[in-house]
């Protein structure tokens, strides 16, 4: 079944991580073997041979340097300089993937819409699709940046990640949108991006949503109501986003996923039920608060600094994805659910949000 991954950070990977992705999962696991730091390391989950056993044939691919010293507790900058130079690198490994056959940017709806056509007519000699996100807005010096990052192809954009963003308050923080944020919020608006409300803190986003007038997704997030989490969307946001068009991925980092999951700590056997099953608990709360599936989508984020030492077990490679929408299945879900599920919703949610 075509799959649309909204959330991968496949830049991330190469060139923090060193791995080459083309290369087949195992043997990017084996080059890794000894090495501990960052966490993850030998138990990477994502590879693109991977991705096309899942039948990943279209992904949002981050630009990632988001968080400013000293605020921010996760890969922090000292300065915007610095984490812009990061995200033009993460850039030229995109740009190297293209010319390699592996990657195709695309950024508008005639070049999805081709894309997929030629992925399902012959995936096997078809590049990987990828449209361009930002996750956290801190490198964007100044707004001219962001102008030429869109003609770069970035079509999507976090404003926040984790701590006081420059331009925005990360999930882990509570306060309104800043006026640098409005800023950014309306000069998006102009080039007709998509606003991930990913990682904004309630706030924040109830402030972005007021201003913005464009397309919005929650591109990586899970509920609330089962994870009691600030970096989860509470029910009132589910629907107020909802109302405007919005979709949600569903994310596959396990702390997100179960209650009481503690990272570095936890592990699946001290906690059996951290698996695909609880996975698909989220896809239920969004379908049932929602009354539908049509607002729901896969962003598994998988290799978000993380590995399936981190996933939900039965999740060991993103070529397990398709486990999901078996037990999706088994609880009732229709053909048509899981098609809208995989890619469907996506599709239409980006033939209106970047037209032609």
């Amino acid at each position: 079944m075509f799959t649309f991954d909204a959330h991968l950070d496949l830049s991330l990977n190469a060139i923090e991580y060193d791995r080459d992705l083309r290369q087949p999962l195992q043997k990017i696991r084996d080059l890794e073997k000894g090495i501990t730091f960052p966490k993850g390391r030998e138990r990477g989950t994502v590879c693109f041979p991977e991705m096309r056993k899942a039948d990943i044939g279209l992904c949002v691919a981050t630009q990632l340097a988001g968080c400013m010293k000293p605020a921010a507790p996760i890969g922090a900058w000292n300065s915007p300089a610095q984490a812009h130079a990061m995200t033009q690198g993460q850039l030229a490994w995109y740009r190297a993937m293209e010319e390699d056959g592996e990657l195709k940017q695309l950024t508008n709806w005639a070049g999805i819409e081709a894309h997929v056509a030629a992925w399902k007519a012959d995936p096997d000699n078809t590049p990987i699709g990828y449209l361009l996100s930002l996750e956290g807005a801190d490198s964007l010096r100044t707004l001219d940046d962001l102008q030429r990052s869109y003609e770069q192809g970035l079509r999507a954009l976090g404003p926040a990640h984790y701590g006081v963003g420059r331009y925005a308050l990360g999930h882990d923080k509570s306060g309104p949108l800043s006026d640098m944020g409005k800023e950014l919020i309306e000069a998006m608006d102009q080039l007709g991006m998509i606003l991930d409300a990913t990682h904004l803190c309630d706030q924040t986003l109830d402030d972005a949503l007021d201003l913005y007038q464009g397309p919005v997704w929650a591109s990586h997030h899970n509920c609330r109501t089962l994870v009691d989490d600030p970096r989860q969307l509470p029910d009132r946001l589910i629907q107020r986003l909802a109302e405007r068009g919005a979709l949600f991925g569903i994310a596959m980092d396990v702390w997100m996923v179960v209650p009481g999951w503690e990272r570095k700590v936890t592990t699946h056997a001290t906690m059996p039920g951290a698996d695909l099953e609880a996975l698909a608990n989220h896809v239920d709360h969004y379908a049932q608060l929602l009354g539908n599936t049509d607002h729901i989508m896969i962003g598994s984020d998988l290799d978000g600094g993380f590995g399936y030492e981190q996933t939900p077990a039965g999740l060991e490679s993103i070529a397990d994805i398709p486990k999901l929408f078996k037990i999706l299945a088994n609880r009732g879900y229709t053909k048509e659910d899981l098609e809208k599920i995989a890619s469907g919703n996506a599709l239409r949610f980006l033939k209106g949000a970047l037209g032609e």
